[in-house]
């Protein structure tokens, strides 16, 4: 450890304030919020796990902010291949939750870190979870609440669609969009100070 690693500024590429909370959380505050703007749409074939981590990957290129340490992430929710979308609108929430309804299904998050001096490590978290078979009413109280909105799969588990997940196998926090414990040891194994 440097002196300068212990001085250097720490960013959160990204504009997502679970992730924000969560890095404070574990006592990686943020000193810079700043997200990047880069092309989210999958490629022709590509697989779930690999499009998260060439998201994260990419927003973590566009991020330029030398001379300090950068985190950026992307999660990916998929049934079998077949990519869910981020639900910006009830009619894709309602497609994705019935979809999952009753289903399993895996959760990628992309995670890519990069040091003061440039060293970069990337990874992919994958979490399985099994979906309960939702009733009509319940599909339609999850979509009265808008807690779909902006989110991956058309759900956000840290909220009421909790009480939906009949089993969890992997990272609770990576389901809800950085799997702290993987950030963690990704930014110590470069040089962070918590």
């Amino acid at each position: 450890m440097t002196p300068d690693s212990v001085r250097a500024p720490f960013v959160l590429a990204s504009a997502s304030p679970r992730r924000r909370d969560l890095l404070v959380g574990i006592g990686a505050t943020p000193d810079q919020i700043a997200p990047t703007d880069i092309d989210e749409s999958e490629r022709p074939g590509e697989l779930p796990r690999d499009l998260a981590l060439r998201l994260a990957v990419e927003k973590l290129a566009a991020a330029r902010h030398p001379g300090a340490f950068v985190l950026a992430s992307d999660t990916v929710v998929s049934v079998g291949r077949r990519i869910l979308p981020k639900s910006e609108d009830r009619e894709t929430a309602e497609a994705c939750l019935r979809l999952l309804s009753g289903r399993n299904h895996r959760v990628y998050t992309g995670v890519a870190v990069r040091a003061p001096d440039g060293r970069e490590i990337s990874r992919v978290v994958e979490t399985r979870l099994a979906f309960k078979r939702l009733s009509e009413d319940e599909l339609t109280a999850y979509l009265d609440s808008g807690q779909w909105d902006g989110k991956a799969g058309g759900y956000g588990i840290q909220g009421r669609a909790g009480a939906y997940i009949s089993k969890l196998i992997g990272s609770y926090t990576g389901v809800m969009g950085l799997p702290v414990y993987e950030a963690r040891q990704m930014l110590v194994g470069l040089g962070y100070v918590f």
